[in-house]
């Protein structure tokens, strides 16, 4: 199966609050999962790198065995193809836990998709936060 996968990590602050969205698709755009995720304190390129993970581990329970991936963070796409290095230690070991993940598909591809088209994903992330705020009421 292929799976379109959206993310978006979002940080209240940065570090700040973080949360982690996911929105997984089939080709044809039916959605097939939505996922969202507290992450405490957090940078927004962690949280993205966090939405990854969650995204492919998602992606996995679901069965797919090529996942198109769709990021409106361009800095993450670029480290992920290679184009930009990741320089901070606690981003590489982020970066080497979705290599791993994606390790486990036939096939992962990346693209850099303007915020608009990402809108469920980057809800989500801002939900996580959200709701974490209201439980703390």
């Amino acid at each position: 199966m292929t799976v379109i996968l959206y993310t978006d990590g979002a940080s209240q602050g940065n570090p700040g609050l973080a949360g982690a969205g996911v929105a997984i698709t089939d080709e044809q755009g039916r959605l097939l999962a939505e996922e969202r995720k507290f992450l405490g304190q957090q940078t927004n390129n962690a949280a993205e790198y966090e939405a990854l993970i969650l995204g492919l581990e998602t992606a996995k329970r679901l069965g797919a065995r090529v996942v198109h991936w769709r990021t409106d963070s361009e800095l993450l796409q670029r480290q992920w193809i290679g184009v930009y290095k990741i320089k901070k230690p606690e981003l590489m070991v982020l970066a080497q836990k979705a290599r791993k993940l994606a390790d486990q598909f036939e096939k992962v591809t990346a693209a850099h998709i303007y915020r608009e088209e990402n809108s469920i994903a980057d809800g989500l992330a801002t939900k996580a936060i959200k709701e974490h705020l209201r439980q703390l009421r």
